[in-house]
């Protein structure tokens, strides 16, 4: 456990130690935030507040990696090469995230990536991880079941579009999650903190690394995307935060624990969902005053710090309980 403090605390600082760096360079080229004039009128004055800032993240968690495969390489080789893969993937949902921003912040396309284009970019890279793991590493189809604390075995023509299912609607959920400052690194942070306790319990060495690297970059981005944020993360960021916590929770056969830990990244898009559907059958009334759901809270007064915390603290005890599941 030494070596994964360590490997934490060296993800953290150099997600810091890039953020002093990179943060400049994002307001010299003016890749401002773009708010929504109907959304809440304390959003306006974040204008021009850089994102993208998901790139920062990735680098951390690359530099993380690095260090983490060097330690492996001539101990645990095959823990080092279990990493890469891993870091690929990520690496591979933050680059669907960095199109669209760029798209959006660069070539000031408002429209950014086209839907379509997006849920492919998303659909390949979450294939391509189904195959490493059905097929590449052969991790099987067992998928536990929390509470009964029993593995079911899913035939593969079933298991095959489960995988890509949970990594599509998880990259998704965590996008909508992220609307406020510092909510969804906190909320990916205290996830992936659990899904690597869990990997501690089960003894899977890469996923402990992979995932103290992911919390260190979460909470060294937190540093600066605090209320007030100096940095927002952009699509490349809540994308690839998104994709990493599917990845791992599929990893350690424990999908379906999603439910319970990513809570509120799944009330989030369901508060979307139903406020589309209420819109469709009422007549254009709306259940939420504004959704995603956080909106809906800071709109009803709360604070961006009340909803963060109360969020986080949700997503905390819900870890516990699921860590009580298992």
């Amino acid at each position: 456990m030494y070596f994964q403090a360590r490997i934490l605390f060296v993800s953290f600082i150099a997600t810091v130690l890039i953020s002093i760096f990179v943060i400049p360079i994002l307001k010299k080229l003016k890749v401002g935030q773009m708010e929504r004039d109907d959304g809440p009128e304390s959003h306006l004055k974040k204008q021009g507040t850089p994102t993208m800032g998901g790139i920062i993240i990735a680098m951390g968690i690359i530099i993380g990696t690095i260090g983490g495969c060097i330690y492996y390489w001539n101990k645990e080789p095959e823990v080092a090469r279990n990493i890469v893969p891993l870091l690929f993937i990520t690496i591979g949902f933050g680059i669907i995230g960095f199109i669209d921003d760029y798209k959006k912040l660069i070539l000031r396309d408002t429209k950014g990536l086209k839907p379509a284009y997006k849920m492919l970019g998303l659909l390949i890279i979450s294939v391509t991880y189904t195959l490493y793991v059905t097929s590449g590493i052969n991790l099987g189809t067992e998928t536990f079941i929390p509470f009964l604390k029993s593995y079911i075995t899913l035939p593969m023509i079933l298991y095959i579009p489960f995988v890509i299912f949970v990594m599509l609607a998880t990259t998704n959920a965590v996008n909508l999650t992220d609307g406020i400052d510092g909510l969804s690194a906190s909320v990916s942070a205290i996830i992936t903190t659990c899904l690597t306790v869990i990997a501690i319990i089960l003894d899977i060495k890469e996923i402990v690394v992979f995932g103290s690297i992911i919390v260190g970059a979460c909470l060294g981005f937190l540093i600066f995307n605090l209320n007030t944020a100096k940095v927002f993360m952009g699509d490349t960021g809540s994308l690839l935060l998104g994709g990493v916590i599917s990845a791992i929770a599929l990893y350690i056969k424990m999908p379906i624990i999603l439910l319970i830990i990513a809570f509120i990244p799944v009330i989030e898009t369901l508060s979307v969902v139903l406020q589309v559907v209420f819109f469709k059958i009422t007549g254009g009334k709306r259940l939420f005053k504004m959704a995603p759901l956080h909106h809906h809270f800071e709109l009803s007064g709360w604070k961006e710090n009340k909803v963060v915390s109360i969020f986080c603290l949700i997503t905390l005890i819900l870890c516990v309980v699921a860590l009580y599941s298992i």
